[in-house]
């Protein structure tokens, strides 16, 4: 009770400092996975968007919309996270501790270098650019029968989009995309390491880890008990991938099936 929401602001300040037990290593990590949820929610919610509104323009016919689009996915798909984390930090860190002037109006800038902002914003840019390459594959695979039949129904633009294009994109990619979502809860681990600092010690679950591992000199007990966290979050990501892709399929022959695991044990 004391140590559960710790990693919010709520409970003991303090972290324990000798006669560690397993239950105070379980419920502190466990603090610190919110942030990880948080981290990973919120990135694939604005970079799903993000990633849509690319994907479209990468496909534009227009090179000022898929120019700038092309650029922005080879960016960060090509360059490392880390390297982007540090990189954004240092940027951020330049801008005027008094603000920035836009319009006569003062904008504060000093929330941008925390992890709870800044990092957000560089997972979702990152994410948003593998996705988009995702979505962009999966616009192309659109069959052409499916859009000559919308055109024959007299759907053009936003309406054809919405009730042929999107639907298929997804229904496409959504197997691919549910391995980047997972590729991403795995990366906000690396925020630990990323300049972005923890504000009054409310860190993510590695941040705690890396505290008992320290403390205890076994690395052990508290990197094991990280890794059992994400692996029960990623069963429950893939559980919950699972029911939206039934859904999205949910008009194909034998697509409301239930999921069953079969072993190829002789081929």
């Amino acid at each position: 009770m004391d140590y559960g929401l710790r990693s919010l602001g709520f409970g003991e300040r303090l972290l324990p400092r000798s006669d560690f037990t397993l239950c105070q290593q379980f419920t502190l990590i466990g603090s610190g996975l919110i942030w990880n949820l948080y981290f990973a929610f919120f990135a694939l919610l604005f970079g799903f968007f993000l990633a849509t509104g690319l994907a479209l323009a990468k496909t534009s016919t227009n090179s000022w919309l898929r120019k700038p689009a092309e650029g922005f996915i080879f960016l960060f798909r090509g360059s490392p996270l880390f390297i982007q984390f540090f990189l954004a930090y240092e940027a951020l860190v330049m801008l005027p501790r008094a603000g920035v002037e836009i319009f006569g109006f003062t904008v504060a800038t000093s929330w941008l270098t925390k992890a709870w902002a800044g990092a957000l914003i560089v997972l979702t840019l990152n994410t948003a650019a593998y996705s988009a390459q995702i979505f962009h594959g999966a616009l192309m695979s659109v069959p052409k029968g499916d859009i000559e039949a919308a055109e024959a129904y007299g759907m053009t633009g936003w309406t054809k989009f919405r009730r042929v294009l999107w639907p298929t994109m997804l229904r496409l990619a959504w197997p691919s995309y549910t391995n980047e979502a997972i590729f991403l809860f795995h990366a906000t681990t690396l925020v630990f390491f990323s300049g972005f600092p923890a504000f009054q010690q409310r860190g993510d679950s590695l941040y705690y880890a890396s505290y008992f591992a320290g403390q205890t000199f076994n690395p052990f007990i508290a990197y094991p008990i990280v890794a059992l966290y994400f692996i029960v979050s990623t069963l429950a990501l893939i559980g919950l991938s699972g029911i939206v892709n039934r859904r999205l399929n949910r008009h194909l022959p034998g697509a409301a099936g239930r999921i069953r695991y079969r072993p190829q044990i002789i081929r």
